[in-house]
């Protein structure tokens, strides 16, 4: 079983928006921060956002009042709201849970900004 299944990526123009998802089984959601990394062409993969157990979220600069992270309780789901969407957003999307002892990965969804 796969832990960790992202859906949502696609095709946008510049300014637009996409919501990922990333579902996972109950127990990971309850105890593992959320993480969302990206990985464009030719460069290293990076955190774009973060959500703990508790709610608290960061982002990397790039993103910040255009991304949102959030956990859906009733859904065992992080999703990730991505407004005003640039090129350079063009990506793979990962989603990720990390509890410092285990790490798990989706298996990445594309993201194209272009117009």
């Amino acid at each position: 079983q796969v832990p960790l299944v992202e859906s949502g990526g696609g095709l946008v123009q510049p300014g637009g928006s996409l919501r990922l998802s990333c579902a996972t089984s109950v127990t990971i959601f309850v105890r593992y921060t959320l993480n969302w990394y990206r990985q464009a062409p030719g460069k290293q993969r990076e955190l774009v956002a973060t959500i703990t157990t508790g709610g608290n979220t960061n982002y990397v600069d790039s993103v910040k009042g255009r991304f949102t992270i959030s956990r859906d309780n009733a859904k065992n789901t992080v999703n990730l709201q991505m407004n005003n969407l640039k090129p350079e957003d063009t990506a793979v999307y990962y989603c990720n849970a990390d509890n410092r002892i285990s790490n798990y990965w989706g298996q990445g969804t594309q993201v194209t900004v272009s117009s």
